[in-house]
């Protein structure tokens, strides 16, 4: 029976990330996966959109060149190339992470595993023993009740491997996956309608960041249908018919249901070896050790934020967690988000309304700068603000952002708001001019009550 330090299953964000700093600190690791190592992010999530996003990206700059004084023509948009393209950044990534597991001496098993004892796994009928057993299942696309994902009912899976444009699209769900693939439709010139429960898009995200890509949304010429539930669907060969709770109905090419993505961590043995589990996910402590002590779980099968970083930042603390370094917990309000949209939303820490809520409004200031005093904002043609959240008197507990690009800013933001930086700390930063990035030093500087390009 093969046996190591660390048995892992799955070998998605989580998982491998977990092997590689196992690795690195010497301990032997058993990486289990039944699909293509990577997981969801590389293959079916974060890097294929982000391509579909940039190909978007070039479609609207060569649809608004002109505005800039340069005379293209966008002759359409070729689905066929442009999944070539997406597929050859998956497949360079894909390579290099082979390389990199194999080089550091970790066991790759490819096959279905299931958990058999608390130390064991079973992959095609060969059990494998971990002193540790580390489970990195990661999640799945979810549909609705009564809503059966087939033809032109489709989830991202599907949506990700179409190979031509639809000329109509509804996408259910106001979240990150459904304005992504939103924003990628509009821009290649699909016409769209976002329909969502809640009386917002983005609505984790502050209200303010929320309203403004509401309001680029509708300028793009998106349709939005907020605060009505959903309340079935039908397709024939000719397309999908929505209706709404209140009977509104809408009709579309394809429907895309981008309603969250769920645990996957059923019909693997969970469950049957004692691991404490609600409504599908596992349950851990702030350590990510499950009930039982050498098992530990990471990334989407565990209850909060649903990102590949999330995912990477756990498999790294359980790897050191295990060895005996004592890894400083990351709490999931303080992870940074990003949507990458367009415009984009980023965000790290309390919205307003969460820190109003916890600290009371008496002690906690918000500040909005505008992106329209940034100089590299207008060059671009962007609109937006990056918004600061301060306990009064006290350190930034959160930034906010809208506008193209702002996703570039969140590393900065998520420093700010982890080490509790105050807005006179940032303020005595230099930062580079013309930048996007001077927008984070002017709103602090406006914070700290010395504003430059902004009124006071």
């Amino acid at each position: 029976m093969p046996s190591a330090d660390l048995v892992i299953l799955g070998g998605g964000s989580g998982g491998y990330a977990c092997a590689l700093r196992a690795s690195e600190l010497g301990m032997s690791v058993i990486l289990i996966d039944k699909d293509k190592l990577g997981g969801t992010c590389l293959h079916r999530g974060c890097i294929p959109t982000k391509a579909l996003l940039h190909a978007a990206e070039v479609a609207d700059s060569s649809r608004e060149s002109a505005h800039f004084g340069v005379n293209t023509t966008l002759h359409g948009i070729d689905m066929v190339k442009v999944n070539e393209y997406r597929d050859g950044v998956v497949g360079k990534l894909y390579k290099g992470l082979q390389g990199l597991v194999k080089s550091r001496n970790v066991t790759y098993v490819e096959g279905a595993g299931r958990l058999v004892s608390p130390n064991t796994v079973e992959v095609n009928g060969e059990q494998y023993t971990g002193t540790n057993v580390v489970l990195a299942t990661g999640s799945y696309a979810r549909s609705l009740p009564g809503l059966d994902i087939d033809g032109r009912v489709m989830t991202s899976d599907q949506a990700l491997n179409l190979d031509y444009v639809p000329k109509r699209v509804i996408v259910l769900g106001g979240g990150v996956i459904g304005v992504e693939f939103a924003s990628v439709w509009r821009s290649f010139g699909s016409q769209v309608t976002i329909i969502e429960a809640l009386p917002n898009l983005v609505p984790n995200e502050d209200i303010a960041c929320s309203k403004a890509l509401e309001r680029a949304y509708r300028k793009r010429g998106i349709n939005l249908s907020l605060g009505v539930r959903f309340a079935s669907a039908t397709q024939d060969e000719n397309g999908v018919l929505v209706t709404l709770e209140d009977g509104k109905t809408f009709d579309a090419d394809i429907l895309l249901v981008a309603v969250g993505r769920g645990p996957n961590a059923s019909g693997m043995g969970f469950e049957e070896q004692g691991i404490a589990m609600e409504r599908g996910w596992v349950l851990v402590d702030e350590r990510q050790r499950t009930n039982i002590a050498n098992v530990f779980a990471v990334g989407d099968i565990t209850p909060g934020l649903q990102l590949a970083h999330r995912g990477f930042q756990h498999g790294i603390f359980v790897a050191e967690e295990i060895a005996g370094l004592n890894p400083v917990v990351i709490p999931d309000i303080n992870i940074p988000k990003v949507t990458y949209c367009e415009p984009e939303v980023a965000s790290v820490g309390l919205n307003e309304a969460e820190a109003r809520a916890l600290h009371g409004d008496a002690n906690v200031t918000a500040y909005e700068y505008n992106l329209g005093g940034n100089g590299k904002s207008q060059i671009l043609g962007t609109a937006g603000f990056i918004k600061l959240v301060q306990l009064k008197d006290g350190p930034v507990i959160g930034v906010h952002m809208v506008g193209s690009r702002v996703g570039e800013q969140i590393g900065e933001a998520q420093l700010i708001v982890n080490w509790e930086a105050h807005p006179e700390d940032v303020a005595t930063l230099i930062h580079a001019h013309p930048t996007q990035n001077e927008a984070m030093g002017e709103a602090h500087l406006a914070l700290a009550g010395k504003p430059l390009h902004a009124h006071a």
